[in-house]
């Protein structure tokens, strides 16, 4: 048998991402020079041809730069960012806290309320290191619990809608991002009352792991806890209720539910008194900032993939499978566990843009017989990339959501806490991925009702 080098080409390719993306290098820079240097390879063994180049930027330009859906992105980033800075979340943490004060565990539980507020993995964790984390330690709660609520909670934000990364899976994969948002809202509650649950359950048989809240503390009587609850609690949710609603009524595209979002997100800050130009201009620099790292990652993942199909990796990939003689569940979970594995040392960001247009053509020759309808096939494959990409957040050695939390948490807080405190969450976002595949209708049913 013959032994050709630029066949291996596109295997070659992730082992150099996988060495590089460990040298510190932006991974902008490393997914676009992997591109253009096995470009450029492949130009020497005449496997690519030269002119291929110049469709890697139509390819950026048709996909990224005139696509209105990722005009959404900055947008929902806004919207989360300024929620954060003006202090409307932070009332909203407390207003739940206030609420949920009778209920074991009710802090964490507020904690894991609030996972829909923002998009943003970062900028949640931190919010709720910096506004909950000290509150739960005054209060005598336990590390691992604390700390584990926090990081699990802040990244429910990527998958309940609106959501960044079900936005960029829909550009990826052609599917409608309100189909995505539907599917996505079962399988996201779900995962946030399996959270609710184990709070509620450890803190009712364990009280000492996390103490109610003393009653002395909150608003004086009934009518102080009225108006508490009709400036902090009732605006922040009709927003979010307004951005989702407008998208499923079909009233708005998911471009202009992110500006309405980003709109009544500037109006609540305005209306509580907190918007002013510093609070403004610090929100727009790190929505610029963060909008400008997404798509630059965007644009090097696009030359990346370009040159790994033109080297023929999509062959290369359905071959392996192939050879495995698996059956389709045997791929599903071959998938899932490569997903899996990915996370415990890449971001989202990385494993979205890479995984999903190589493993999208393999999932849709996949027949289940009946288990789940071939129109729906790359949907429910979509929703299960996104319950499973949960976990890419926390676990170690490369859980950004761990490295978040302690990069704002009090010096008393040890990592080793931290990781114990994950542990039970990952076991549980693992149970929710297997519900899913389970009962696809968890994925399915709403788009199927609402936009058929």
């Amino acid at each position: 048998m013959d032994f050709y080098i630029e066949d291996y080409f596109p295997v070659l390719m992730f082992v150099a991402l996988a060495l590089l993306l460990f040298s510190g290098l932006p991974v902008a820079i490393v997914l676009g020079g992997i591109g253009l240097a096995f470009g450029a390879l492949g130009v020497v063994f005449d496997v690519f041809s030269p002119i291929e180049f110049f469709n890697i930027i139509s390819r950026i330009f048709g996909g990224i730069v005139e696509s209105l859906v990722l005009v959404a992105v900055p947008m929902f980033i806004f919207m989360g960012t300024m929620l954060e800075k003006s202090g409307v979340a932070k009332d909203l943490l407390h207003a739940l806290q206030v609420l949920l004060r009778r209920v074991p565990g009710g802090l964490a539980l507020s904690v894991t309320l609030m996972a829909a507020t923002t998009g943003i993995i970062g900028a949640s964790v931190v919010m709720m290191t910096l506004l909950a984390l000290p509150v739960m330690l005054q209060r005598g709660y336990s590390h691992p619990l604390a700390t584990g609520t926090i990081c699990a909670s802040g990244t429910l934000g990527i998958l309940i809608p609106p959501s960044i990364m079900l936005v960029i899976m829909g550009d990826l994969l052609a599917i409608s991002v309100g189909s995505l948002f539907l599917a996505a809202i079962i399988p996201g509650f779900m995962l946030s009352a399996i959270y609710l649950a184990y709070i509620a359950t450890t803190s009712t048989i364990n009280p000492k792991m996390a103490p109610p809240m003393p009653d002395e503390e909150g608003p004086d009587g009934t009518a102080a806890l009225l108006i508490m609850v009709a400036r902090s609690f009732i605006p922040p949710i009709l927003l979010i209720m307004l951005v989702l609603g407008s998208i499923f009524a079909g009233w708005a595209t998911p471009t202009e539910a992110s500006g309405v979002g980003a709109f009544g997100a500037t109006l609540l800050a305005l209306f509580n008194r907190r918007l002013n130009f510093a609070v403004l201009k610090e929100v727009c620099e790190r929505s610029a900032l963060t909008g400008g790292m997404l798509f630059f990652i965007f644009v090097g993942a696009t030359a990346f993939s370009y040159v790994f199909r033109s080297l023929g990796g999509d062959d290369l990939v359905i071959d392996f499978i192939e050879q495995l003689g698996f059956g389709p569940w045997g791929i599903l979970f071959v998938l899932m566990g490569v997903v899996f594995f990915l996370g415990f040392f890449f971001d989202w960001i990385e494993i979205t843009l890479i995984v999903l247009p190589v493993f999208a053509p393999i999932v849709g020759l996949l027949d289940f017989e009946g288990h789940v309808p071939q129109k729906d096939m790359v949907l429910w494959f979509a929703i299960l990339v996104a319950v499973n990409l949960q976990t890419s957040f926390l676990t170690p050695p490369f859980g950004f959501a761990l490295f978040y939390l302690k990069g704002v948490a009090p010096r008393e807080v040890k990592i080793q806490a931290i990781y114990r405190g994950i542990i039970p969450f990952v076991i549980l976002q693992v149970i929710g991925l297997g519900l899913v595949i389970l009962f696809p209708e968890l994925a399915l049913w709403l788009p199927n009702l609402l936009l058929d």
